[in-house]
């Protein structure tokens, strides 16, 4: 009788471990797109501020440490936005959700583990420059993959010589 009990212990012990792994494994796998922020968006000609953790940048009224600047533009408003439009349609794993003539806002996922970024760009009609935010939406620290992607961005506006 004993010698049953470890037996189903044993198997017990297993399934519970393995019920975890699957959490575990499943919580980092499957895309996570539904936890968009709720601060996204355009508020009084401004894209919101960077949380304090390490997964976002942003160009206006930045810290030191979520700091990037704007990208200047050299044609007019449209045009830029729809070169804009362009670059981003090339960017891997990227989808635009919105757009209006001031805003764009993309999702970038991840290649692995499908891990979502929101991507934020402001056209305000003032100035020449479009506003960038890049944030994580779970985590502390991207590797400075929302920087680069937007400095990759950048290069590629530049490119196209707006």
């Amino acid at each position: 009788m004993s010698r049953l009990l470890t037996v189903f212990a044993q198997r017990f012990l297993r399934c519970i471990t393995f019920a975890i792994f699957l959490t575990l494994i499943s919580s980092l796998i499957l895309p996570i797109t539904t936890w968009a922020s709720s601060n996204l968006g355009v508020d009084n000609g401004h894209l919101s501020s960077c949380p304090a953790s390490n997964n976002c940048v942003v160009s206006q009224d930045p810290d030191a440490k979520h700091a990037i600047d704007p990208i200047a533009y050299h044609v007019d408003r449209d045009t830029a936005r729809e070169i804009l439009l362009k670059v981003l349609g090339v960017v891997p794993r990227t989808e635009i959700i919105e757009q209006t003539d001031n805003y764009i806002h993309a999702l970038s996922k991840s290649r692995i583990f499908k891990f979502v970024d929101d991507l934020e760009f402001y056209f305000p009609t003032n100035e020449s420059v479009i506003h960038l935010r890049s944030a994580s939406r779970i985590g502390d620290s991207d590797l400075g993959v929302n920087r680069r992607r937007l400095e990759q961005i950048r290069l590629a506006m530049r490119d196209l010589n707006i």
